[in-house]
């Protein structure tokens, strides 16, 4: 299972959508996700002001685009990068990333 955090007011465009695309994929050519293990990191670093967030789970072995671990800068862990949308069969289940 990976993860991917999302704000519910961008989440809304896709609830009933077949396939998710973050802003990310048009601006950097994949989305960006985290290992379990990861989230509370990601939280703490990339949204410590955001007070509600979405987190999705995904099946990686549903899912229809390329997945790949890879390298970040800063950093000398490997994070799981979807190269294309994110089918819906593969979004498991939908939580709160962080509550107010």
């Amino acid at each position: 299972m990976i993860y991917h955090l999302v704000s519910p007011a961008y989440w809304a465009q896709f609830e009933q959508e077949t396939a998710y695309v973050s802003e990310s994929l048009a601006t950097e050519n994949f989305i960006h996700c985290s290992r379990h293990e990861q989230i509370a990191g990601v939280l703490e670093r990339f949204y410590g002001n955001v007070s509600e967030l979405l987190l999705l789970h995904i099946d990686e072995s549903k899912l229809t685009s390329p997945l790949l671990y890879e390298a970040v800068a800063d950093s000398s862990e490997t994070f799981p990068h979807i190269y294309g949308p994110i089918n819906r069969e593969a979004i498991v289940e939908i939580s709160w990333g962080k509550r107010t």
